[in-house]
């Protein structure tokens, strides 16, 4: 669903949110298209097992826990540190999953980072028995071609597609299938240029551009002006924006279009990604901090 954006912009530039969030109640955003056909491919496979990674408020592990109790997987979590073992019930997230039914392993971090490694997967197989293997964030093959299907063909009518990025299985879809004439702008969500070399695995066109000056510090960093931000677009559009990934993809958008980035009467279309169950989790560490919370819909 594209949603027009009321809020005064310089230039004639308009803005519009496809609103990828509102997919699904559970599995939103892109985390939807990138289990579409790894859920073909598992069952194809006669897999009855999921297994995945994810960190302590990861918008994947909860997508990968619904869609697995909906489709009939049973689901296995790698969670990042093994500190969050005993705090799953103070963790909207993890909690969440496991309502729905996740078993959970929690590693390390030294040992999360095997999570790419033969041998550490064939442990983990060792211990689960026979899993169709998601890796963190959802982004293969199978994950882009789920994208691919984000833009649709009333959509060639903008110049412009910003989205947020993680792992870079999102924009790559994206980038497949748009247009010639259109420019698709990324912004990471975390630091460093390896995403570069990521995204390039997987698209052959070079109509795109990272944007890499809006990752406020890096993944899952926030600050006073991104919180302020987010509550005054909710309060404007009624849109909720989650503040890992979308959050600072538009609020790096309206900063470039005040900074003249874009050309008169640009038209650009935002893809919300979803997350937003991801702000519960922000706002108890908003809280600890004593800073301003991210407001939701009443």
């Amino acid at each position: 669903m594209n949603q027009s954006i009321a809020i005064e912009l310089p230039n004639g530039i308009s803005l519009v949110m496809k609103r990828e969030d509102l997919i699904h109640p559970f599995v939103s955003g892109n985390k939807f298209r990138k289990l579409k056909y790894n859920l073909l491919q598992a069952n194809t496979e006669n897999q009855s097992t999921l297994l995945t990674f994810g960190g302590a408020y990861s918008n994947h592990i909860a997508a990968v826990a619904y869609a697995g109790k909906e489709n009939g997987f049973q689901t296995i979590g790698i969670i990042r540190g093994d500190e969050l073992a005993d705090k799953i019930a103070s963790n909207p997230t993890l909690k969440f999953a496991q309502e729905c039914g996740m078993q959970f392993e929690f590693v390390s971090r030294e040992d999360y980072r095997l999570k790419t490694d033969a041998a550490f997967l064939a442990q983990l197989e060792n211990k689960f028995g026979s899993f169709y293997l998601i890796p963190e964030g959802g982004t293969n093959a199978l994950a882009i071609k789920g994208c691919e299907e984000i833009l649709t063909q009333e959509d060639g009518i903008f110049d412009y597609v910003a989205c947020a990025i993680g792992t870079g299985g999102t924009i790559s879809g994206i980038i497949n299938s748009a247009l010639p004439h259109q420019k698709i702008l990324g912004f990471p969500a975390l630091k460093g240029d390896f995403l570069q070399d990521e995204i390039r695995n997987f698209v052959q066109n070079e109509n795109w551009e990272l944007i890499t000056d809006y990752h406020f510090g890096g993944y899952g960093k926030v600050n006073t002006d991104l919180v302020d931000f987010i509550n005054r677009f909710l309060e404007k559009t009624k849109i909720p924006l989650d503040p890992v990934y979308t959050g600072k993809m538009v609020f790096g958008i309206v900063d470039l279009i005040e900074k003249n980035y874009f050309p008169e009467n640009a038209t650009i279309l935002l893809i919300h990604t979803g997350g937003i169950q991801g702000i519960q989790g922000m706002n108890l560490k908003l809280k600890n901090k004593g800073v301003p919370i991210l407001h939701t819909h009443d």
